[in-house]
Parts: C-alpha cells; sequence; structure tokens
C-alpha cells in the first residue's frame, strides 16, 4: 500500500467536500438537528396528565382523597363533572386521560370502617401512558389506605402500629428516573450511525454516476487504497459531529457524564469507522447514489432505532428477534455509551461490547475492499 496514493485520495476526497458546502453543512446540521429534536420532543415521562372527577360524595374526606391527585405534579386537573355522560364525554376527546368517580356514600362507608369504591377510568388507547397513569393511580391509592388504616387504628389502641419493614429505595445513576440522561445517550449512537453510512454510501456511487469512476481505474490506485482515502475526510467528519453531540448532551440537556472522555471518544471512533466501512460496502454494491442512501437508511436508522435497546429493551422481544439484535452494531455502541455517560464504568466492565465494534469495524472494511472491482 502506498500512503502517498492514499494521501492523494483522501485529499481529493475533502476538496469534494470543501467545495460542496451544502453538504458539508448537512453533515454538520443533520446531526445537532436531529438531536435537539429527538432530545426535547421524545421522552417517556408522563406527568400533567389531564384529570377530571365526579364527586358524588362531596365530603372533607372526598376532597381529602382528592386532594392527593390535584397537587401531585403528575396530574393536572381539568375540572369536575356532574353525570357519567360528561365523563365520557372528557375523555372520549382526550380532554382527560384520567378520571375519578367518587361514589356517594365514601364517608359513611370510610366513618364504618368499609371500603368505598372508587372508579378510575383511563384512556387506553396508548398502552403505555395509561399502564403508568395506572401506576400512579395505584400508588396515591396505597398511600391513603395506609393513613386511612394508620388513622383507624391509632382510635382503637391509642397508638399507631410500628412498621415491619423499612424500605429505604435507592436509584442508582438516575435518580431522578429522568428519560433524557439515558435517551439522549442513545440518540447519539444512532444518529451517528445513520450519518457516517449515508455520508460514505454516496462516495463509490457517485463516481459511477459521474463518469469519474473510469479515471480512477486506469490510476495506479489500489482497492484498499481507495476505499481508505475516502474514508479518512468522513472519519474526521464523523469525529467532528461526535464532539459537537457531547457537547450538546453535556451543556443544552445537562445529561451527566461519569465516565472518561477519552474512553468515549475512543469508542466511537471504532463505531464510526465501521459504519463508515458499510456504507462504503453499500456504495460499492449500489451504483446509483438514491439506491445507495435507500439502502444505508434501511440498514442502518431502523435497526439503531428499533434493535439497540434505545427505544425498546431487547429482554422484551421475541427470541429470534433478539437473535438478530446480536448483529447489529448500534446495540453495542448505545450499550458503551450509556454505560460510560450514566455508569461511569470503564473497558473492564465493557470490553465485549468494544471487541465486536473492533471485528465488525475490520470485517465490514475487509469485504469492501475485497468487494471493490477496478473493472469497468
Amino acid at each position: 500500500m502506498s500512503f502517498r496514493r492514499l494521501w492523494a485520495i483522501a485529499r481529493k476526497e475533502a476538496l469534494h467536500i470543501w467545495r460542496d458546502p451544502r453538504s458539508l453543512g448537512l453533515a454538520i446540521g443533520i446531526p445537532m438537528l436531529m438531536i435537539t429534536l429527538f432530545g426535547y420532543a421524545l421522552t417517556l415521562d408522563v406527568d400533567r396528565v389531564p384529570l377530571v372527577v365526579w364527586d358524588q360524595s362531596r365530603t372533607p374526606a372526598s376532597r381529602d382523597f382528592l386532594a392527593r391527585f390535584t397537587q401531585s405534579r403528575y396530574f393536572q386537573f381539568q375540572g369536575t363533572v356532574d353525570q357519567y355522560a360528561a365523563l365520557e364525554h372528557a375523555v372520549d376527546t382526550r380532554e382527560a386521560w384520567l378520571a375519578l368517580v367518587i361514589p356517594p356514600d365514601f364517608a359513611g362507608e370510610l366513618a364504618r370502617g368499609g371500603r368505598p369504591a372508587v372508579q378510575a377510568v383511563v384512556d387506553g388507547s396508548d398502552s403505555n401512558t395509561a399502564s403508568i397513569v395506572l401506576g400512579y393511580v395505584q400508588g396515591i391509592t396505597l398511600a391513603a389506605n395506609q393513613e386511612i388504616a394508620l388513622e383507624q387504628v391509632r382510635r382503637l389502641t391509642g397508638g399507631a402500629p410500628r412498621p415491619l419493614l423499612d424500605l429505604r429505595p435507592r436509584v442508582w445513576f438516575n435518580p431522578d428516573l429522568e428519560s433524557k440522561n439515558y435517551i439522549i445517550p442513545g440518540i447519539i449512537a444512532v444518529v451517528m450511525g445513520l450519518i457516517a453510512a449515508l455520508l460514505t454510501s454516496l462516495t463509490v456511487a457517485r463516481e459511477w454516476e459521474r463518469g469519474t469512476m473510469e479515471q480512477l481505474i486506469s490510476t495506479p490506485v489500489k482497492p484498499a487504497e481507495l476505499i481508505l482515502g475516502k474514508l479518512l475526510p468522513y472519519f474526521a467528519i464523523g469525529m467532528i459531529d461526535v464532539l459537537i453531540a457531547l457537547v450538546m448532551a453535556l451543556f443544552l440537556f445537562d445529561v451527566p457524564l461519569r465516565g472518561s472522555v477519552t474512553l468515549l471518544l475512543l469508542v466511537s471512533a471504532w463505531f464510526i469507522i465501521g459504519t463508515l466501512a458499510q456504507g462504503i460496502l453499500i456504495s460499492t454494491l449500489a451504483r446509483q447514489q438514491l439506491l445507495a442512501s435507500q439502502l444505508a437508511m434501511v440498514s442502518t436508522f431502523l435497526p439503531a432505532f428499533l434493535l439497540s435497546g434505545f427505544t425498546f429493551a431487547i429482554a422484551n422481544m421475541p427470541v429470534p428477534v433478539q437473535v438478530i439484535t446480536h448483529i447489529v452494531p448500534a446495540r453495542y455502541f448505545v450499550a458503551l455509551v450509556k454505560g460510560i455517560f450514566l455508569r461511569g464504568v470503564g473497558l473492564g466492565a465493557m470490553w465485549p461490547d468494544a471487541l465486536f465494534l473492533v471485528i465488525f469495524a475490520v470485517i465490514v472494511g475487509g469485504i469492501a475492499i475485497a468487494r471493490f472491482r477496478k473493472q469497468l
């Protein structure tokens, strides 16, 4: 391999990128735009749930119970209704996601030591949101039951029973359970994979479409020199995108970085090399830029978004799909980025994931070089 020829190809590709400011702007701007949009729009936090109430009791006891909901940050009180039809209309029109129905004899049942039935109507059209809302309702109701039971025991015995269990929960790595703290690191992996493969998937295809590939074929440049030379400028752009994404995560979204920046850049470099090689391979297979860009989108963004564990837990997927996720490089990069960002772990705890990225980059790069032929 001649480093002189390799550098000539890299310089030629860099000049082409520099003379096309729109493409360069897109290569830098699209990751920033996607991270911003996903960071603000994609959230799994469920709060300020619209709530309506039909309080048929209208007693201090019912008002005390309802105050647990209206004073919680998880619910946004929309008002009261005076009939069931109005409650149904509020849920049907999405004015309320939760409706509570308090029975007329709520206070009397509590005074007699009974169990008044409180109905909670939840909009289940979004099953994930509905399950979270039900969890909120059950948690508030459980706390109310405990306080009512303690008060009844206190009235009968003159003292409160001592709890048998003392639960002291402690949440590691994400104490406030903010979804942005694990969405932002995951979206960095998804965006970087898409941009890297999309950029390089057009390089060889562009040469074929413009007719300049014949000139390259007639030169002494070897396939490895051509592939690596075209990869180097885009590798530099990819690392710039990683640095921009890192700065946005730290200063725009306040995501904590507990691990090593050097390790993060190192694993990012290998991931970018692998996805760039994947894009080059696509470019050698498809000689049209439109087809190459579509293949890059399908083979990087969709698997990274759906099968990497970024959006959905891999353990909850069907077993055949779990097997397929083992060949998705974004799966390992998402695990590495989240581990470095949130848990602050080092390479000793995550070396199998990092090793897969290295192996993937070497194999895909080797296939791309072997697949390219200097012939028409």
